[in-house]
């Protein structure tokens, strides 16, 4: 294909992405005085539902891995489950009559949590200062690193590529919604809480999906799933033993969502790998609840140890369960293609800008 070809194709593809983001404006405001008309519970829930169903078919209209899977993550993942809590005044939105529309837009729409520290002692902040934008500065240097790698991709084994695509995934989120967070609080003048805290650093598997993987996804699936299975199970076994379930019923839904994406970028059937991915970490978290339970604290690993058996077994699993249908996106050449062409872009805009000027 030439590149006038791709340049019309990209263009068509932009277009479509900001008609769907317009109208997930307009579906939010319809949303946010909703939540002004209708009182919490089925009245508000019917009144948000045309949004929800509107926002899982959205990713339907676009077609580049980066564009179709942003709008997934944000719309058909985050605002559905942020809406339906909503409905019920629950979650981040619950206090929507004392916030502004721009910043419940913001809320409803992005991974991003209103954080209530203190700007001045921001210096001393896990995620301010100097050193997260170093931090920062080392994950870009290395995000490019690892996509130059791409071009090298015969030279690789499976393992080698796995590998590359972990760290692609990982830098990749971490640096675009490190973006949104500095974007939401230059337009908005709010502070906004870490969605990462160096996940390879964990020393368990609930301190992985817990505190330092995708934060924000884990605070929203726990009002949304977990306190509801664990308020319900309560009532018929004990309160201690019905977080386990609960723990089931949340990575299940969690797999469940994956599954989505992956059919929003694929547009192929599903496997449901990404599922039993999910659900195989649930189960072994439930197994290490009950462990650090029985054993308390007579006993623990060391946290250098720990902390490889955590990585280890993230990895692992991950190879085996959630890249095999994640290579069969054909990431690598989309991303590289998509890449080039938004360059290509970008380049002939401001050439034609640079003519208009002449």
């Amino acid at each position: 294909m030439d590149e006038e070809n791709i340049a019309k194709l990209l263009e068509g593809e932009l277009n479509r992405f900001i008609k769907v983001w317009t109208t997930a404006l307009l579906c939010i405001s319809c949303c946010y005085f909703a939540g002004k008309l209708f009182p919490r519970g089925w009245s508000r829930f019917a009144a948000v539902i045309p949004s929800v169903v509107l926002f899982l078919l959205f990713p339907l209209q676009l077609n580049t891995l980066h564009l179709g899977g942003m709008t997934a993550f944000f719309l058909s993942w985050l605002a559905n489950l942020k809406l339906l809590l909503f409905a019920f005044d629950q979650g981040p939105l619950a206090a929507a009559a004392q916030i502004s529309f721009p910043r419940f837009f913001a809320v409803a729409c992005f991974p991003i949590k209103l954080s209530n520290r203190n700007p001045s002692n921001e210096k001393h902040s896990p995620g301010g200062g100097t050193r997260t934008w170093l931090l920062y500065s080392i994950k870009g240097i290395l995000l490019v690193l690892v996509v130059k790698l791409y071009d090298y991709r015969i030279h690789f084994n499976p393992t080698a590529m796995n590998i590359l695509y972990t760290l692609h995934m990982y830098l990749a989120l971490d640096i675009i919604l490190a973006m949104t967070a500095a974007i939401v609080k230059a337009l908005l003048g709010i502070e906004l809480e870490p969605q990462f805290d160096e996940p390879y650093l964990s020393n368990s598997l609930q301190d992985f999906w817990g505190r330092r993987w995708n934060i924000m996804a884990s605070r929203v699936l726990k009002p949304a799933v977990y306190i509801p299975i664990q308020s319900w199970f309560s009532r018929i076994i004990d309160r201690e033993i019905a977080i386990l379930p609960a723990v089931m019923a949340t990575f299940l839904v969690s797999g469940l969502i994956h599954e989505l994406i992956f059919y929003y970028l694929s547009r192929m059937r599903p496997t449901w790998e990404v599922t039993w991915f999910f659900v195989l970490h649930g189960a072994c978290l439930v197994v290490e609840i009950v462990s650090k339970k029985v054993v308390k604290r007579r006993f623990r690993l060391p946290a250098p140890v720990s902390a490889m058996v955590t990585i280890g077994f993230m990895m692992s699993t991950a190879f085996w369960l959630f890249f095999p249908p994640f290579l069969r996106i054909n990431p690598a050449e989309r991303a590289v293609a998509e890449i080039t062409a938004a360059g290509d872009f970008l380049k002939g805009v401001f050439e034609k800008v640079k003519s208009v000027k002449g």
